[in-house]
């Protein structure tokens, strides 16, 4: 069985996708995801004019996309969608600038019907670009 494609997955949709491919996937557990930044975004021209940076935000959101992976690859959570609930212990450690390659890895630290934990890491070229943990809460993936 081959890696399934994000859109295959993950509600997202551009732009708010950060997910190009996947490379690894344990159901309930862990995921491995790509992001090419190419430039073309939207939030290089304003972040920052000149000096183009990826805000640390979105690589947060990035780690928690990878982690749906992981958690929605599971059955258990079919028709389910894990929302945000905190963000802790998040550490920036270099610039990601347009033409990188962010090499995102989740892990679920702890995971229930309706909430859980875990954990990652971003990287570009072997090299930490940023690192969280995340708490969510299963919902309904359909709203009323």
């Amino acid at each position: 069985m081959g890696l399934p494609n994000p859109v295959e997955v993950l509600p997202h949709r551009p732009p708010f996708l950060f997910v190009d491919d996947v490379r690894a996937i344990v159901a309930g557990e862990s995921a491995v995801g790509v992001w090419r930044l190419t430039g073309d975004e939207a939030f290089f021209s304003g972040h920052f004019p000149g000096r183009p940076t990826l805000p640390g935000v979105l690589i947060c959101e990035a780690i928690a996309q990878v982690g749906a992976l992981a958690v929605l690859a599971d059955g258990r959570y079919k028709g389910r969608l894990p929302l945000f609930g905190g963000l802790d212990r998040a550490r920036f450690r270099r610039q990601v600038v347009p033409g990188d390659t962010l090499t995102i890895e989740a892990r679920m630290t702890r995971l229930s019907a309706r909430a859980g934990k875990g954990e990652g890491r971003a990287t570009v070229d072997g090299e930490l670009a940023a690192s969280c943990e995340l708490m969510f809460v299963i919902v309904d993936a359909a709203s009323d």
